[in-house]
């Protein structure tokens, strides 16, 4: 950064930098990873235990994703954490390490797991898209065909697709909605179903942080009258034997780690700033004008991560581990997240979760033709650079979240972890730690998938 101010002084007066973040990051805006061709699958070889502060294994050829993880204990960068990798349906790499509770010196177990915040979207989204896969679910019908309460404030020809492509146009509502009311679930639904879209649904797009989980939980509760979290249990972690939960039993809580929040950066909005205006190849100043027109407090971004009145407190709690919130609290492990979304790319043990015409229509771009909501007509350009959405995933852009090709799909969280799949290469990829980074750029992500591409030969 020079020293000159470039507006970035004005930005950061009354701008909580622990606001901010959690709004912007920690219900799972999008974290940036650098771009990489299709890779091809590799063929079975030896598997080799983790050594030297790991556990678990790597199948010889993958060492580079292990020392990565390895490394990233080591220096810090990683309180605890785990990382899989499932190419043709098998897994290559399942490793783990560090600590689960940082307070009570608890190792990161095999089967440890950890809330991954907006990377339950993707979940959320595959039961979706599995209820359409079986002809339950049309993504053009009118949300009314299933849910004909929905049907008020001009929303009575609304597509069930604009719900999973952040199109609707209910980020928050105007109905003050509590975390109670969220863990009640039919309050937070009776607000939605009044509420009129800030925008003409399908015409432009911004990420419903919050209510997405809802939105959609509330479609697959209405097609199987069934819970999201019931669904996702039954149809989708059992079969493939997941060690993952939308609501999470009593039980299990000996196996969460506890999450420790990163150490804000002294210039907060600095760092913010350059990160952006670096990936994006952005002046300084365009950085900045980004950040407050389009993300600042007061902007309808920053409110829909504030709706439902989530903090510290009421999400380190055993109520919100065992709510069902469908947007963003997943509890699971790398592992887990590696074999459900290898399994739509390809068969797992024998069991294919999607067919590729569903992954097809699932992933295509939904938000090509509309424009970001609150970016004035002079960032309009810049604006279209940052959000690839379709039906539920986050798609490839070449700025801000390329994954792992052009081909992939998947859906970051809070703090860093990650769920991704590429039909092309037929991986499934997983990350998930329990050290959530306070920066809008997350460094272990983007070592770990650059190693995954190299070890797919296509880095």
């Amino acid at each position: 950064m020079s020293g000159k101010d470039d507006g970035i002084s004005t930005l950061a007066n009354g701008f909580d930098r622990r606001s901010f973040l959690a709004t912007a990051t920690a219900l799972g805006a999008a974290t940036l990873i650098p771009a990489c061709a299709p890779a091809t699958p590799v063929t079975a070889s030896k598997r080799i235990p983790a050594m030297d502060g790991l556990n678990g294994f790597v199948e010889e050829g993958w060492g580079p994703v292990a020392d990565i993880l390895r490394a990233n204990l080591k220096e810090g960068r990683d309180l605890g954490a785990s990382c899989a990798v499932y190419v043709d349906g098998r897994p290559v790499v399942n490793v783990w390490g560090g600590l689960a509770d940082k307070a009570a010196n608890r190792p990161w177990q095999e089967d440890t797991v950890a809330l991954v915040a907006s990377t339950t979207k993707g979940a959320a989204a595959f039961c979706a898209n599995l209820l359409a896969q079986r002809g339950q679910l049309d993504m053009d019908a009118p949300v009314t065909r299933y849910w004909p309460e929905f049907g008020q404030a001009g929303k009575e020809d609304v597509p069930v697709r604009y719900l999973l492509s952040h199109q609707v146009g209910l980020p928050y509502t105007d109905t003050v909605v509590t975390f109670e009311d969220l863990r009640a679930w039919h309050p937070a639904i009776r607000a939605l179903e009044v509420q009129k879209p800030l925008w003409t649904p399908g015409t432009e797009h911004m990420y419903h942080a919050v209510t997405y989980g809802f939105l959609v939980g509330e479609i697959v509760r209405r097609v199987t009258g069934k819970t999201l979290g019931t669904f996702f249990q039954e149809e989708i972690a059992r079969p493939l034997k997941l060690s993952a939960w939308i609501g999470l039993p009593e039980e299990i809580e000996p196996r969460v780690a506890t999450v420790e929040q990163e150490p804000y950066p002294e210039n907060f909005m600095g760092a913010m700033v350059a990160d952006f205006a670096k990936v994006m190849g952005w002046e300084v100043p365009i950085a900045v004008e980004v950040i407050k027109t389009m993300y600042g407090p007061g902007t309808d971004f920053f409110k829909a991560g504030q709706f439902g009145g989530f903090n510290g407190e009421n999400v380190g709690s055993r109520a919100y581990r065992a709510m069902e919130f469908p947007g963003g609290n997943m509890f699971t492990n790398a592992h887990s997240l590696a074999r459900m979304y290898g399994a739509t790319v390809a068969e797992v043990d024998g069991f294919r979760l999607l067919t590729p015409e569903t992954v097809a229509k699932m992933t295509e771009i939904q938000t090509v033709n509309s424009r970001m909501h609150g970016a004035p007509p002079e960032l309009e350009p810049y604006a279209r650079k940052m959000f690839n959405m379709s039906l539920g995933f986050h798609r490839p852009n070449s700025s801000m979240l390329p994954l792992l090709g052009p081909a992939s799909f998947g859906h970051p969280g809070s703090g860093g972890s990650l769920g991704a799949g590429d039909p092309d290469s037929r991986v499934g990829f997983g990350y998930v730690p329990n050290l959530w980074a306070a920066k809008m750029i997350d460094m272990r992500q983007i070592e770990l998938t650059n190693a995954v591409r190299k070890c797919l030969g296509k880095a």
